[in-house]
């Protein structure tokens, strides 16, 4: 995996595992009642953590039902020792994935949104190939390629296959923090990557589990998340010596914060004559990468 001229390429990925985690957090009513039922059995600590399953799984669709909201994104992104970080502030439409954002990435400014699931970019300091003003990458052709779902990037409303792979086991109650000065209650949140959507090939990369970190307010809405993982290369690169699988390897930490909820969100797609489709480029990379 390449660091080199990833600027874009970690943008893109941010942006997609962004909406996983949003989707992973939802649940449906089906869950919430057996989570019920259980705890009526159970000894205290299994109730406590029961109802914390249940407040993770329903946090989406709570938060969701603010429409939109204020968002805050802080990124690193390391591999082959270089390190990338990258913060971006702007609004999000809860419902529909689309995004305004102004993203600072090493010392440059970029102004990004995301429409019906394509990614624009503007640098204010240089051009796109063909003097364009922006670029553009097709999100789902992008997660296609690494074998995610078009749930993972644009249906926050399909979120059963992810609420299933968080069973009561795998949510712990850290306790209570104030996030931007709001009462939150801080989980811990362990995912079962195999039980999602392209599971399998996720797996290859991202390990049997993922680690979330989410942190609730007092209506169950999602305040802050946090991802911390790494990346392996795909299995079919095992034709390289076993010294040398730390190369291989990419870490990236994203934490992203929402507020203000019910903020107006205008998201537009550019005009076509000012941009560059680039998707074929990420899809190329994408390919170099794998």
């Amino acid at each position: 995996m390449r660091v080199k001229g990833t600027r874009t390429g970690a943008i893109v990925v941010s942006a997609v595992m962004g909406t996983v985690v949003l989707s992973g957090c939802g649940g449906d009513g089906e869950s919430e009642a057996k989570g019920s039922d259980a705890s009526q059995s159970a000894s205290g600590s299994d109730v406590a953590r029961e109802q914390g399953t249940t407040k993770v799984r329903a946090a989406y669709d709570k938060t969701a039902e603010a429409e939109s909201a204020r968002m805050a994104i802080r990124m690193k992104l390391s591999a082959e020792g270089k390190t990338i970080t990258s913060d971006g502030k702007g609004a999000i439409d809860l419902a529909e994935g689309d995004s305004v954002m102004k993203v600072t990435a090493q010392g440059e400014s970029i102004e990004q949104r995301v429409v019906d699931q394509v990614l624009y970019q503007k640098s204010p300091d240089q051009k796109a190939p063909g003097g364009k003003s922006w670029i553009k990458i097709d999100l789902k052709k992008v997660a296609a390629q690494q074998g995610l779902s078009n749930q993972q990037i644009g249906d926050p409303a399909q979120t059963a296959a992810y609420s299933k792979a968080i069973t009561d086991k795998d949510v712990k109650k850290v306790g209570t923090e104030k996030i931007d000065g709001v009462n939150t209650t801080h989980y811990k949140v362990t995912v079962d990557v195999s039980k999602l959507p392209g599971g399998d090939r996720m797996s290859q990369q991202l390990g049997p589990t993922l680690p979330m970190q989410v942190w609730l307010d007092d209506e169950g809405r999602l305040r802050q998340q946090q991802i911390d993982m790494t990346l392996e290369a795909p299995a079919s690169a095992s034709a390289k010596p076993d010294n040398s699988a730390s190369s291989d390897q990419l870490k990236m930490s994203t934490v992203m914060q929402f507020s203000d909820f019910g903020t107006e969100v205008d998201a537009e797609a550019p005009p076509a004559e000012q941009v560059t489709d680039m998707t074929g480029q990420a899809l190329k990379d994408g390919n170099k990468q794998g």
